[in-house]
Order: C-alpha cells, then sequence, then structure tokens
C-alpha cells in the first residue's frame, strides 16, 4: 500500500488509538458482581473460507447475518481452491475485483458490528505468483571433492538441480510443467506442491581444508564454473556450497494465488511479497481489518528442508563472530562429533534469528503500519517459537497437546499481550462426527491452556442455494449452516463468549517461569540440519517436568532465553509486564547460553528463587568464543556455594536470593512456601487470572465423577461469586473461612470462580440437591420433523421417545436436521418442590428444550440436563425437545446413491481415517451404518430443594 509520509504519522496515530480500544488486559472495577460486558472480541471467531474466491456479492448480508446471529464475534477470511463447475466465477486474488469483494465484506461486517482478520496469502504459507526464484524458499547443497595438491587442479565446480514435481493427487513429470509455474494454465487442476525445475545451481562459497590449512576458493572459479587453483602440496577436501530451490508451492492456494512460497529468512522477499498487498490496496479503505493472519509455517512438509538464503555466511558470522565458511565439514557432521554438535548448534540459532528478525517483526511493521495487528502461528517453524509468539500481537496456537497450547499464552503473558487465540477444532474426528461435546471440551482444553480467544477452523462460505451439503473445506469441523448442528451452535457460543469475557480480564496469574532450553534441541544431531519446533517442548526435558507440574496444581508459563533477559524483580517477584512470579524453574539441562546463566544470577541478588530441576546446566552451547565463555561459567558455578538443609535439599544463597537443587521440585517449591492449588487433587483443572478485586478461576471438573463438595482455593477470599457460564446462573458461593467453596459439577462441566478481597451484597447462588426419586414422563411422545434432509419424514406418535433411526425407512434412517419430540404432563403428578431437574437421557447430539413455548435451555453434553424453576410450570404443560443430529447419516445415504458432492479442486475430500477410503482415494462413508439419533430417554423429572448449609459459612 503506497502512502506518503503524512500518510504514515496519520495512520500510526489512528493505529495507537485502535491499540488503545482493543482490551489488553482490561480491568473490572467492582466489587459490583455480574457477567462482563460482551463485545465481537469476546465472542468466538471463525476462519473464513473464499472457495476458489466465487463469493456471490448479492448473498454476502444474508450469508454474514446467518454468521452474526449464531453468536460469531468475526470472520477470518482465507482463500482457498475452487469447486469444480464454478470456474466462471472464480476471481483471481488480489485483482480488483476481488478488493471489491473485501470492500463490500468490510461495509457488512461493520454493519453488524463483525470483525475481520484477513490471511496474508492465498492458502498458506506466504507466497504467490508474484514471488519469482530469487525470493522464493531456498535449500543449502553441498558437494564435496577430494584432490592431491602439490599441482595445479583445473576442474568444474558444478552442481545441476535434479527435477522435481509433485502435486495433490496428481502424478506429475517436470516436463509437462512450464517455467515460470505462473505460465502454466489450469493451475487449480494441477494442485501443485513442491517444484524443482533443472537447473545449474549458484555457487555460493568453495573452501578447501587440509589438516594444517582453510583456504577459501570461491574467486578462483570463473564465470565458466572452472577452478583454477594451484594446490600447496597434501590432501585436499573441498566443500562447495551451492543455494538450492527447495521449491515449495503455496498450499491449497485460490485462483490467482498459486506460486512460490517465499524466503522466511529474508527480509527482502518478505516485501515483496507484502508490496503485493500494497499494490492491490492503493486507494482502498481496510481500515476495519483488525489483524493479518500468519497459518503455521508448513514450509518443511515437502522434499527436503528451506534451510538458507542469500547473505547467510554474512549474518551468521556478524552473529556468532566467526566464519562459518571455515567449518564446513563440522557443519556437515563430517568432524569430531562434540565440534559437530557446538557448530550445528550456531547454525541453527541463526536461522532461529532470521526468521524472527527478517520475517516476523518487519511482517509486524508492515502490519502496523496499515493500522492492523498481526495474528501469528509460530508453530513448526526452526525457531525458538517462544520468541515468535513474543513478537506478535496475537499468538495461536493449535492442536489438543495442553503443553503446546501454553506455548502460546506463555508468550502472551511474557510480553503483556491480552489476546492469546486457538486455531480449534482443526481435525477433531472423522469428517461429519464430531458432536458439540467433543468441540466444547476441546475449547475447555484451550481455556485450561491460557487461551481466551478462540478461533473454529472453520466456515466455508457456500452459496445459500448450493446443493446440500453446500461448500465444504477438507480438514474441520464443519461449522457451517448446513451442518444441523448450527441449530444449537449459539448455545456453544454463548458459552465461548461468557468465558472469555472472563478470561479477557485481569492479568494472568501463574506461579512459575519453566525454562524451555532450546539449546538442547539445537545442540541434537540429526540428519537433517534443522529442528522444527511444534510446541508443547518436544524433545527437552521441560515438557514432562511441565506435566508434572500441572498435575501437581502449579502454574506455570514457559520461558525463553531471549525472554528471561527482559525479566525484573520488584520487591518479593519476578515480573514481566504485567505478569507476576514467584520462582524460575529450570529442568535439567545440557546447554544453557552464558548470557541467560548471567541474567538468571542477576535475578537471584535481587532476591528471585532459581530452582534446577536436577544439575546445573551441563555447559554453554555453541562454537564461537568456546573456550572464553567456559571459563566464564566454570567461575559461576565456583561462586555458588550450596549447602544442604539436612533434609536433602541444597541451596546457594546469591544477594538477596537463591539457587536451589537436590530434590524433587514439588518438594523444593513447599520448602520455599511456593504452594500449589489444591483442587486438582479432585481432579479439577484450572486457569487463574488476578483482578482488582481479588482473582478468576475457570474451572473444568475432568473426571467422570461429579463434584459435589467443599474445594479448598490456595488464594484468600472475603466473597466468592460462582458462575454457570452454560446457564447463565450466578450468585454468590458458599465460603468457609478454610479457604473453601462449594461447588457442583457434572462431569465435564464448567464453572467460573471470582473472589473478591471485600464483602459483596449478591444474592446467593442457587445450590440444589435431589429431594426425591425421579419421576418419569408417561405420556405418548409425537415426533415430527422441522429442517433437515435429505426429505422431511413422516411424522411418528410413540409411547416412549425413541432415535429416529430405530423407525423403518431409509427416510428416517438416512435423515439428518432436527426432530421436535413433544410430549404433556400435569403438575398434578409431581409434588411440591422448589425446582425440578428435567433430565432427556440419552440424546443424539443436541437438544432445545421449550417448556409450553418458552425456551428453558439447550444441552450440547451429557448429561442433558437442565433446572426448571417451579413457576415455569404450569397445571398442563406442553414440552418439547428439539433434537439435532449429525451430517453422518445424511452423508453417508449420498454416498451410498452415488450423488455428487465432492467436487472441490486440490485435496478435495481426503478421510482421516484409513477405513473410509473409498474409490480414487477420497472419503467415502457408503459403508457407515446408520448413527444413533434423537431422544431415547428415559425422561424424568426430579424434584429439587435449596441445598442448605451449616453456619460455619461465611
Amino acid at each position: 500500500m503506497m502512502i506518503n509520509p503524512f500518510q504514515k504519522i496519520h495512520r500510526t496515530f489512528l493505529f495507537l488509538i485502535l491499540m488503545s480500544l482493543i482490551p489488553w488486559g482490561c480491568e473490572r472495577t467492582a466489587p459490583e458482581a455480574g457477567w462482563p460486558e460482551i463485545t465481537r472480541e469476546t465472542k468466538p471467531w471463525t476462519r473464513w473460507w473464499w472457495m476458489g474466491n466465487s463469493l456471490q456479492p448479492e448473498t454476502l448480508p444474508q450469508v454474514m447475518t446467518q454468521y452474526q446471529r449464531a453468536g460469531l464475534g468475526g470472520l477470518e477470511i482465507t482463500p482457498i481452491y475452487g469447486v469444480k463447475g464454478y470456474e466462471n466465477q472464480f476471481v483471481d486474488y488480489l485483482s480488483p475485483q476481488w478488493t471489491g469483494l473485501l470492500s463490500q465484506t468490510l461495509d457488512i461486517a461493520d454493519s453488524l458490528n463483525l470483525g475481520i482478520d484477513m490471511a496474508n496469502t492465498s492458502g498458506w504459507p506466504f507466497g504467490g505468483p508474484w514471488i519469482g526464484p530469487e525470493q522464493a524458499c531456498k535449500r543449502l547443497v553441498y558437494k564435496k571433492y577430494q584432490f592431491n595438491g602439490g599441482k595445479e587442479i583445473q576442474h568444474k565446480i558444478i552442481h545441476e538441480q535434479n527435477p522435481y514435481a509433485s502435486a495433490v493427487r496428481n502424478e506429475l513429470n517436470i516436463n509437462e510443467i512450464e517455467y515460470p509455474v505462473s505460465s502454466n494454465d489450469s493451475l487449480q487442476q494441477l494442485a501443485l506442491a513442491q517444484v524443482r525445475f533443472p537447473r545449474k545451481l549458484p555457487l555460493v562459497s568453495l573452501m578447501a581444508y587440509s589438516d594444517n590449512d582453510t583456504i577459501n576458493l570461491t574467486g578462483k572459479v570463473n564465470e565458466n564454473n572452472m577452478l583454477s587453483w594451484n594446490a600447496p602440496p597434501g590432501k585436499w577436501d573441498l566443500y562447495a556450497v551451492f543455494r538450492g530451490w527447495h521449491g515449495k508451492m503455496v498450499e491449497r492456494a485460490g485462483p490467482g494465488g498459486e506460486g512460490n512460497v517465499i524466503d522466511h529468512f529474508s527480509e527482502e522477499a518478505l516485501q515483496k511479497h507484502l508490496q503485493a498487498f500494497d499494490t492491490a490496496f492503493a486507494g482502498e479503505n481496510i481500515q476495519s481489518i483488525r489483524a493479518f493472519f500468519n497459518d503455521s509455517y508448513e514450509v518443511d512438509d515437502a522434499l527436503g528442508s528451506s534451510n538458507f538464503t542469500p547473505g547467510f555466511f554474512e549474518f551468521f558470522q556478524k552473529q556468532k563472530g566467526y566464519d562459518l565458511r571455515r567449518h564446513l565439514p563440522a557443519l556437515f557432521g563430517e568432524a569430531e562429533e562434540e565440534k559437530h554438535i557446538r557448530i550445528l548448534c550456531d547454525y541453527r540459532h541463526t536461522i532461529s534469528q532470521l526468521l524472527l528478525e527478517e520475517f516476523t517483526r518487519p511482517w509486524k511493521k508492515w502490519a502496523h503500519e496499515n493500522n492492523a495487528l498481526i495474528r501469528n502461528q509460530a508453530h513448526g517453524s526452526p525457531a525458538n517459537i517462544l520468541d515468535l509468539y513474543g513478537a506478535s500481537d496475537i499468538p495461536e496456537t493449535e492442536g489438543t497437546d495442553l503443553m503446546r497450547i501454553k506455548f502460546a499464552s506463555s508468550a502472551a503473558h511474557l510480553t503483556g499481550k491480552n489476546l492469546a487465540s486457538a486455531e480449534a477444532c482443526t481435525w477433531l474426528d472423522e469428517h461429519f462426527q464430531a458432536t458439540l461435546a467433543e468441540v466444547k471440551n476441546n475449547i475447555d482444553r484451550y481455556l485450561l491452556g491460557g487461551v481466551n480467544h478462540i478461533v473454529y477452523h472453520g466456515t466455508p462460505y457456500s452459496p445459500p442455494d448450493e446443493q446440500w451439503p453446500g461448500w465444504l473445506f477438507y480438514a474441520a469441523v464443519h461449522f457451517g449452516p448446513t451442518n444441523p448442528l448450527w441449530n444449537d451452535f449459539p448455545a456453544l457460543n454463548h458459552y465461548v463468549t461468557r468465558c472469555q469475557s472472563f478470561l479477557q480480564t485481569g492479568k494472568p496469574d501463574n506461579d512459575l517461569l519453566l525454562y524451555f532450553p532450546a539449546y538442547d534441541r539445537w545442540s541434537h544431531p540429526s540428519d537433517r540440519l534443522l529442528e522444527h519446533f511444534e510446541g508443547g517442548a518436544e524433545g527437552t526435558s521441560a515438557r514432562e517436568l511441565g506435566i508434572k507440574l500441572h498435575s501437581l496444581g502449579y502454574t506455570f508459563d514457559f520461558v525463553s532465553d531471549r525472554q528471561i533477559s527482559t525479566l525484573s524483580f520488584d520487591n518479593t517477584e519476578i515480573t514481566a509486564q504485567e505478569s507476576r512470579y514467584q520462582a524460575i524453574v529450570v529442568p535439567e539441562t545440557e546447554y544453557m547460553p552464558l548470557e541467560t546463566i548471567q541474567h538468571l544470577h542477576e535475578l537471584a541478588n535481587k532476591g528471585a528463587k532459581i530452582i534446577f530441576a536436577g544439575a546445573l546446566p551441563g555447559g554453554v552451547p555453541g562454537f564461537h568464543d568456546l573456550q572464553k565463555r567456559k571459563g566464564q561459567y566454570r567461575e559461576f558455578k565456583n561462586k555458588l556455594d550450596f549447602s544442604s538443609s539436612g533434609n536433602g535439599l541444597e541451596q546457594a544463597k546469591s544477594g538477596n536470593g537463591a539457587f536451589y537443587r537436590g530434590k524433587p521440585v514439588n518438594e523444593i517449591l513447599t520448602a520455599t512456601d511456593i504452594d500449589p492449588e489444591p483442587m486438582v487433587k479432585d481432579s479439577l483443572w484450572f486457569i487463574r487470572r488476578k483482578q482488582p478485586h481479588g482473582h478468576t478461576y475457570f474451572i473444568l471438573n475432568r473426571s467422570s465423577k461429579k463434584i459435589d463438595q467443599w474445594i479448598s482455593l490456595k488464594k484468600p477470599a472475603n466473597s466468592v461469586v460462582l458462575y454457570d457460564p452454560m446457564n447463565d446462573r450466578y450468585g454468590k458461593a458458599a465460603t468457609r473461612k478454610d479457604k473453601s467453596v462449594y461447588m457442583q459439577l457434572n462431569p465435564g462441566e464448567s464453572c467460573i470462580l471470582e473472589t473478591y478481597n471485600k464483602a459483596i451484597s449478591l444474592k446467593d447462588y442457587p445450590y440444589m440437591d435431589k429431594n426425591g426419586k425421579p419421576i418419569s414422563i408417561n405420556e405418548s411422545w409425537k415426533i415430527s420433523f422441522i429442517n433437515g434432509g435429505p426429505t422431511i419424514p413422516s411424522q411418528v406418535e410413540t409411547e416412549q421417545p425413541q432415535f429416529w433411526t430405530e423407525f423403518n425407512g431409509n427416510s428416517y434412517s438416512g435423515f439428518s436436521g432436527m426432530a421436535a419430540y413433544t410430549t404433556t404432563f400435569k403438575s398434578s403428578v409431581l409434588p411440591e418442590a422448589k425446582a425440578w431437574l428435567l433430565d432427556l437421557g440419552k440424546v443424539r447430539e443436541s437438544a432445545h428444550v421449550l417448556l409450553n413455548g418458552n425456551k428453558i435451555g439447550t444441552c450440547i453434553k451429557s448429561p442433558h440436563q437442565i433446572i426448571i424453576n417451579k413457576d415455569q410450570i404450569e397445571e398442563s404443560n406442553t414440552l418439547e425437545v428439539r433434537v439435532s443430529n449429525l451430517m453422518a447419516n445424511r452423508i453417508a445415504w449420498m454416498d451410498r446413491q452415488d450423488i455428487y458432492w465432492k467436487k472441490f479442486y486440490n485435496i478435495n475430500f481426503p478421510a482421516r481415517k484409513r477405513e473410509n477410503v473409498g474409490k480414487e482415494g477420497l472419503f467415502t462413508a457408503a459403508r457407515w451404518d446408520p448413527f444413533n439419533s434423537g431422544l431415547n430417554g428415559p425422561v424424568t423429572l426430579t424434584p429439587l430443594s435449596a441445598k442448605s448449609f451449616s453456619s460455619r459459612t461465611k
């Protein structure tokens, strides 16, 4: 986007205003209790795939209104491959027609108060037809020559790149592809994944090594690749380094977005990519875009790694203080092991620095100049992703591993970013089988890991009149209106919104910092030059220790070497932006940079507690200034005077603080007065945030048993308010002076606790106890089908509710949609009670419940129960349970009928599980038996009474 200096100043001013409006650690200045304010940020968002960019402009208001009414707060636009049969509606990425669609979308979003993010490419990773060979991702190629010296050597120094071509679901010969890639017709049909054209690779360096000398011969190779060298006597090994092309193509790209992936280690390549957006957006108003998005690195899932860039050797020497070219045998594993490990570590760390300095930071700067943030998935990168996440405005994770999730949230906490987002529910189950209950479980795990901004994966734009099931993405829970679960999707979104509205306020409140020993990974020899970091501390001792600390009830953030250098100490706590920690825990570590050791020493001198889970680090990493750094580390260790306290705990005082070792970490923590959260003993998982008035807890019952008991809290409180985010109930919790609160949670159920330092005036939370036996509703049931297909089945009447898939006929077994189960009952059959527990029994999959025409709740998971207040029951009552099932049965019926719906370019529609692979290698549900669908009961009403507490409660 071309802007003059005045515009830059003006836009920077507007951007600072924008930043001030985003809830970066919002404080709720209670003590007034109640649900926090709902904003589009507190609502969940979704990735919005533009398939082929084939949007029908006249349908956009209708489609986007559906999203808004379902409770979504924003959309992330990601253009991808197209739909077969719609080629005449394809719109080239970043063309004037495309920017027109974007402008219309932004206008509609503004009118609906929907936020908009936008991927900075079509598909992923960054790249496109504007990226030529010079800006495309590179690889390091080397060739070894051996000569006897004492004579003139004339030899061709040349390497021909082997041709290679791969495509999604296509077998290709490189001769079928024209150079450059962008000149080929039908790129959507080709779906290229990686392409290497046959060519001579440019020589970067030629080095000669003997037992006693190293000589740079690069200047002795002429323009015809001929080496002319009068070699001194002796045996010489020559290493020629060539700059190869990796060949990775933009994955899942839409029309006009196909092409080379950029060199992520070159700011010049990044700027070439961003220039395409500057040009496309010139004169356009894109101020409504909140953030630009980068999907996970994913350059190295093809043949070989992208591991080189022009100017690498010069950047390396500037970073490390020595010339890597003089140590190529060690880099390539052809020297003694210790030197190989140390050189390899320096190489990998330099790549990490390049990804930070040449890609992440300049990209962020560009976005800020355009009044936008960056939302960044750093995982998968050959870098310390804690630093990449930390350089992002909104770090984003994905997956189901809690330790991996914590990498993104840790970086957010340490760098003062209020939002940590997640690409949620990717490949959660096989196609069409994921339930809202499973989605909730996935989201709860993210919330427990510190994420507070859910982005579903995802929702394709699909024309409203498109034949069912519409347009679908290949690797997702289908969060679209054609999924019957969309009927109850608003209830899930309301729950997520309630939770996030709390978790986006206050400040993080974790006990510990857990050091991530990235240099141990970088120093690990392997058959590849680079290590890729998915998060979760895989391959290091930090992972096992993190899992242990979590299970014991300690809260922590992972911390990198770079982030340790930014830490301070204030009074009794280690500080990072607004976060406060009681200690730093160092897992068993082989290599720790001297700078990190020195920073830990400085923090200890100021009063910090530094805890070693095992022995002190084995040494310093890397090769540069090795002997000097080894000596400095020995001096540090010699200064530490560890003494035993008699129980095995060793302490070395350092200024006002100390280093600790010699016992299991939990015992050291106890000995140093750092206590865990006791509720984990009752199988409760939690995350805690600090508020001006106290603390916020998000708590989940992860056990298979109901919690109906007193639960101890770590943090003291004068008052506690208990919130049920699924059912909108809240009130003052029952508490005792021993810092315990009474809780009632079914398996998989969650709640919010807010503690207050002062007494508050509020109605009591409505705790209930069962006060009698369940009463069955024995009237007959009418089952009528409201929406869905392939056809609407006939109405059925039964004595008891039963799954509609148990009725005879394909119209029932193949039906996906919503059915209403209706019955009546009289209040005279019910004894007197304060309230009633409606238990629906077996439900597949979710249920929207009405009593006498009034909504009383939605059930998306087992147990499917709703509390009905006494005043909601009339003398004669009509109970209606609207049940929605999965897409699975209708899809299976279509596949058995060979109805064409898998009509997408590129990867089309693969199965996740091998047993669901059909003809042409695509997904099929034809072999599926019908999934139980509907309401099977038994449906009961159980009388409830208000729970009473002794006078010991506050």
